[in-house]
């Protein structure tokens, strides 16, 4: 584990049990992941009340429901990286025996496709769910209740969908595609469907107006899975957190899993605290993000968050169906531990070489009037505003031809960086996005010479 203060591990530790006393949870784990592993991890109550006392465990099993969106996501981004499918194909390219049409990847990972909740019926009702075989023609008899991106509209119906076409176009099931895509690199090895018959939480319902819980069923959820089917501990989701927060390229690049946290549509429509990007809950509390995903089955409601910028998780497993929000307790205990007990800052390292060609480049040009500081770390071209806040990070180019780059992150990305020199060589104007850019401060009017 890497190291939490000790003053710090106690009240991380009160905030658990204060969640669990006074939500009434027969059995609590919370856990912080940071530096790439389990940090700390604590259970309060009992895993099984027929052995009160003994508390759940970072190796204990909880159903951790819709955190199975988050991986099905992630097998269906390794699918287009792949290129075995687009974010822009329909369904009905993907699924030929679907009548729905014109429904895009894209929609259906952000909850943005407008299709009803839960496959047709009543299955929460009658706890009976869909076969693989009645998947299909159950979308086929769903609703569209809504127009695409016209609202927010959360779907498990859909992500069971998408669950369909990892197994389609993976030639395997839905769970062996994401076993051997995602669990087994990350050595997830008590991520399951259901529980694995070892060490696990007996999920309960405590009833308002008495203390004496009530045992809840283990479901089999059929083709749903894909949506809320899984098991499992603290310990294996601090290891898929902090491939949130740093991912393995033997499961998805950088670039893709940070294209899954961009914001593609608004869930909280009144705060905007509350997004969805490609499969991941974005959700924000003052000013820090957290990416991740809850979920609720019966007797199991938990939840796991990442502070990507600081590679801190939060992780909140509650053994009850009557539980407190899972999210602001695994946001709760990052926010205790970035706070209290942050880790120091990585070391500057210097950099050996500023390229020839970038010698006179460097500095404070103006554009539109306003400054920019061209700089070099680590022989790579930056400019960001001094304007800029902190947490802002600057722009960075690549060089594609003599005086010719492109920004590959940061502010303007993607646009094209042009230097012009004079006949000795030296820089004298540059053009970032075509807006021109000068050693002095000039109006647009001294610029053009109007």
């Amino acid at each position: 584990m890497t190291e939490i203060a000790a003053q710090t591990q106690v009240a991380l530790s009160r905030i658990v049990a204060e969640r669990q006393s006074k939500g009434r949870v027969p059995g609590v784990v919370g856990a912080v992941a940071r530096a790439g592993s389990l940090a700390w991890s604590a259970g309060i109550g009992s895993a099984d009340l027929e052995k009160p006392g003994v508390p759940p465990t970072a190796d204990t099993q909880f159903l951790i429901a819709s955190q199975s969106k988050t991986l099905t996501a992630v097998a269906i981004m390794a699918l287009r990286d792949e290129g075995k499918l687009s974010l822009d194909d329909t369904i009905e390219k993907l699924i030929p025996d679907s009548t729905h049409e014109g429904i895009t990847v894209r929609q259906m990972l952000s909850h943005a496709s407008g299709m009803q909740r839960e496959p047709v019926g009543d299955v929460w009702d009658l706890m009976k769910f869909p076969s693989r075989e009645e998947l299909v023609p159950g979308w086929n008899a769903a609703e569209r209740i809504g127009k695409p991106h016209h609202r927010f509209h959360y779907s498990n119906l859909v992500f069971s969908l998408l669950g369909e076409i990892v197994a389609r176009l993976d030639g395997r099931s839905w769970y062996d595609a994401v076993k051997a895509r995602i669990l087994d690199p990350l050595e997830m090895r008590r991520t399951t469907v259901g529980m694995d018959g070892g060490s696990a939480q007996t999920g309960y319902y405590v009833p308002p107006w008495s203390d004496v819980p009530v045992r809840e069923p283990l479901l089999d959820i059929g083709a749903m899975d894909a949506c809320g089917g899984l098991a499992s501990t603290a310990e294996d989701l601090a290891k898929w957190a902090m491939f949130v927060a740093n991912p393995v390229d033997e499961v998805l690049s950088k670039d893709t899993l940070d294209e899954m946290c961009h914001v593609q549509i608004m869930a909280d429509v009144d705060r905007w605290q509350l997004a969805f990007g490609l499969g991941f809950m974005l959700l924000r509390r003052g000013d820090r993000l957290f990416v991740g995903h809850d979920g609720g089955m019966p007797g199991h409601i938990t939840s796991t968050f990442v502070d990507r910028s600081s590679g801190t998780a939060g992780i909140a497993l509650f053994g009850s169906t009557s539980s407190p929000a899972p999210s602001a307790l695994a946001t709760d205990l990052i926010i205790k531990v970035l706070e209290d007990d942050p880790l120091p800052p990585e070391a500057w390292v210097p950099g050996t070489s500023v390229p020839d060609e970038l010698s006179g480049v460097l500095g404070t040009w103006f554009s539109e009037g306003s400054p920019f500081v061209f700089s070099v770390k680590q022989g790579v071209l930056e400019a960001k505003s001094p304007a800029a806040a902190e947490y802002q990070s600057p722009a960075v180019f690549e060089r594609l031809s003599e005086d010719v780059y492109r920004t590959v992150s940061g502010r303007e990305t993607g646009e094209l960086l042009r230097i012009t020199r004079d006949p000795a060589g030296h820089p004298t104007k540059l053009h970032w996005a075509t807006y021109l850019c000068t050693r002095e401060p000039l109006s647009f009017g001294e610029l053009s010479g109007v």
